[in-house]
């Protein structure tokens, strides 16, 4: 979980992460894959965040854990 602990204190928890996609975003003309990066950053951040509060856990950065883990899947990231 290196470089996610600062992530995980802010309020709420990932917000920055979820910040950096949609200024990419606005910066790439909303081409998503320009952004996988950011995105990726965000789903590691989301996952160490229910790794360390539990599935059951709340973050309106974040997707709910199962569609976060599909996504990851998706992406190829270890979860």
């Amino acid at each position: 979980m290196p470089g996610y602990e600062q992530d995980l204190k802010t309020d709420p928890p990932c917000h920055p992460r979820a910040c950096a996609i949609q200024d990419c975003l606005q910066r790439s003309g909303y081409q998503e894959d320009k952004c996988q990066k950011q995105i990726d950053a965000l789903y590691e951040c989301c996952n160490a965040f229910y790794q360390k509060n539990g599935d059951d856990a709340s973050c309106v950065s974040c997707p709910k854990a199962p569609l976060l883990r599909l996504k990851m899947k998706q992406r190829g990231q270890t979860g």
